[in-house]
């Protein structure tokens, strides 16, 4: 049985665009997925977390078919550029959510959240609301509710595409830290080859709506005339 992520023969049509993929994530690593805009790298993404449906094919997560499964009833947690924090709710109550949608927590639940904030550089933000926040800080968030689901994969939809370079450098080392801590799967989209360089295994390239090669990230990088890794450094 294979624990990573399988794309078998999976073909959807959006529009006028035709996507089929065919692929498997490693699972336990932190792949990037890269291509320009377009080409599908989100629809892969939506179809691995079950926004989208596919019209024909499967979706394999640890050996067991998703496919059909609902978003929520798959061993994902998402991770938006955008946060996806609720304006109306706390920095608690949202970070909680990722334990109960109902809200119903036990005092371990409540012990647990607050560490998880704790975790990310959030202790004494509980009462705190999303507009008072940093976009850093609201990114802190969302990995705090990702990290309470404690699911064994995580999708990242360019999480760091809008905040600036220090703070894309702090939110990388966070997200290598908590990768060594949980080992999950990570399918992180990114334009930036420097944040490739620095957080990823390995590398989808996406063109056309389908998946042009899967490699390792050292041969990825090889490509392009400047080594990244040798400017960039590592986290």
């Amino acid at each position: 049985m294979f624990d990573g992520i399988v794309l078998d023969k999976v073909a959807l049509k959006l529009g006028a665009t035709n996507f089929n993929f065919d692929c498997r994530i490693e699972a336990g690593a932190m792949t990037a997925i890269a291509g320009p805009s377009g080409a599908g790298k989100s629809t892969l993404l939506n179809l691995v977390a079950g926004f989208e449906q596919p019209q024909s094919g499967r979706i394999l997560i640890a050996g067991t078919d998703q496919t059909s499964s609902h978003p929520s009833e798959r061993p994902v947690s998402v991770v938006f550029q955008d946060h996806n924090l609720f304006a109306h709710l706390d920095i608690f109550t949202n970070v909680a959510l990722g334990i109960s949608p109902s809200m119903r927590l036990s005092s371990e639940d409540r012990d647990r959240a607050e560490n998880a904030l704790a975790r990310v550089g959030l202790a004494g933000f509980e009462k705190r609301m999303p507009g008072s926040l940093s976009g850093g800080e609201k990114q802190r968030a969302a990995f705090a509710r990702a990290l309470l689901r404690n699911r064994p994969v995580l999708l990242l939809d360019e999480p760091f595409a809008s905040l600036d370079a220090d703070l894309r450098l702090q939110m990388s080392a966070l997200l290598l830290e908590l990768h060594r801590e949980t080992a999950n799967t990570v399918l992180m989209i990114t334009h930036d080859r420097e944040e490739i360089a620095r957080v990823a295994h390995r590398v989808l390239q996406v063109e056309s709506g389908q998946v042009a090669s899967n490699e390792a990230v050292a041969d990825y990088l090889s490509q392009f005339a400047a080594p990244v890794s040798a400017l960039s450094g590592t986290v």
